[in-house]
């Protein structure tokens, strides 16, 4: 998997239907904009990712995360398979990329420091109890330092197993 991320604010919830006789409700079309005016549609399936399982609705602020290496259809405005979706939170930052054995993420610039307090959980909420190094991963986390890499202590790790 190869992660990229887009953030906005979603514009429109509507049923997307994935089959000629689908009832719909189980699958979701997120329009997403940004503050220039670009926008983007996710489609939310069922195994979706939400952070926090938090709710989003018309009008909150988003980032999804989306696979790169994943075929797309070519309209307008783009068209990306939800893998995570996180609702902007204050002082919470969400990154989703493969961690090395040194917990580096694949761009080298941000390093994690897991501490006691640091919870790192599999997608369904039980508790994680190996080394999430050389895996991908949801973190949840606030500041960072200035160094290169940047070095964080997350609070939350969800490993995508």
């Amino acid at each position: 998997m190869n992660f990229q991320s887009f953030s906005g604010t979603v514009t429109m919830i509507t049923d997307f239907p994935t089959t000629p006789n689908d009832v719909g409700g189980c699958y979701q079309l997120f329009s997403v904009e940004d503050e220039r005016g670009d926008m983007v549609n996710f489609v939310v399936a069922p195994d979706t990712y939400f952070v926090d399982h938090r709710v989003v609705r018309v009008g909150d602020r988003v980032t999804g995360f989306y696979d790169i290496d994943v075929p797309v259809p070519m309209i307008y405005p783009p068209q990306y398979a939800a893998v995570v979706m996180a609702k902007d939170a204050p002082g919470q930052n969400v990154t989703v990329d493969f961690f090395n054995r040194q917990l580096v993420n694949s761009d080298g610039d941000l390093r994690l420091n897991i501490s006691r307090e640091t919870k790192i959980l599999l997608e369904n909420g039980q508790v994680f109890n190996r080394n999430p190094a050389n895996r991908f991963l949801i973190v949840v986390f606030g500041a960072t330092t200035r160094s290169i890499p940047a070095q964080t202590t997350p609070s939350q790790i969800i490993v995508l197993c």
